[in-house]
């Protein structure tokens, strides 16, 4: 989706706006025995191990324009993955800076100033199982913050797409300003009003959509929650023909009550 900017503006030095997008995305599972639970942490652990994610990570580096300075990759035990990779919004060159515009879908300059302490992508994930109720759930945390004229939000489909999630909760922020020639400061160089906005049409129909967003702080916050129940494609180990008709309205009560939790950020109490 196109990302729209402010008409062109001419920049003192180097774009100082920090872009930060941020995921935490869910899958959300019922795993009937021991068993089956440990077999979905292992599932999960293997689908979205550190090489998966750094190849992950790799594209969205491509999609928003960004080299790729480091990539620092582990598999924890007994389960877990991280990536972190450090960024710049052009190739490092030890020749002077030219002078910018804001249009994010301009060219590159040939050589800018790499600020690595603040462009960098992320992911942590996390595959844990309710202690006796056979929910398992596994969560992904992403972050990927630029600093400069490239945009987080031309991954935006890629990663919602990349990870098939129940649940997405997504913020946006852009920190601190740039300055024109002239001195005056610019705290956004792009219009947005919502993180939906930038959200292909066809995933926004598959999902409950919800906007908290601040707009004198530029802060974006959207909740996503999958629309469509269909209990087989929440069983793991289990077909839902082993179950009993009581068997699967509980199962569906106890998916449906974890996922409305995670939506909503709060524990609902039984009826």
């Amino acid at each position: 989706m196109e990302i729209k900017s402010i008409k062109k503006l001419k920049l003192y030095g180097f774009n100082n706006l920090t872009k930060t997008l941020s995921f935490n995305m869910y899958d959300i599972c019922y795993a009937k025995t021991p068993q089956h639970r440990q077999k979905y942490i292992e599932y999960v652990d293997e689908e979205y191990n550190a090489e998966r994610l750094t190849g992950i990570l790799t594209e969205v580096a491509n999609i928003i324009g960004a080299n790729i300075l480091n990539i620092a990759k582990q598999d924890y035990d007994p389960q877990g993955a991280s990536v972190t990779m450090l960024i710049s919004e052009g190739k490092l060159s030890s020749g002077p800076t030219k002078s910018i515009t804001n249009g994010l879908d301009d060219p590159l300059p040939d050589a800018v100033v790499a600020h690595l302490d603040k462009s960098h992508i992320t992911v942590h994930t996390y595959p844990e199982s309710h202690p006796d109720k056979g929910i398992s759930t596994f969560r992904a945390d992403i972050d990927v913050s630029t600093c400069g004229e490239i945009s987080p939000l031309k991954a935006l489909n890629y990663l919602i797409n990349s990870f098939n999630s129940d649940i997405a909760i997504i913020d946006y922020r852009v920190r601190g300003f740039t300055r024109d020639v002239n001195g005056k400061k610019f705290y956004i160089d792009h219009k947005i009003n919502s993180i939906q906005n930038y959200i292909s049409k066809d995933t926004r129909e598959l999902y409950h959509m919800i906007d908290v967003n601040v707009y004198q702080e530029n802060i974006f916050h959207t909740k996503m929650l999958l629309k469509e129940f269909d209990l087989d494609n929440y069983l793991f180990g289990t077909d839902q023909k082993e179950l009993i008709p009581g068997e699967k309205k509980k199962i569906k009560q106890r998916l449906k009550k974890e996922m409305a939790e995670i939506f909503y950020g709060k524990n609902i109490p039984k009826v």
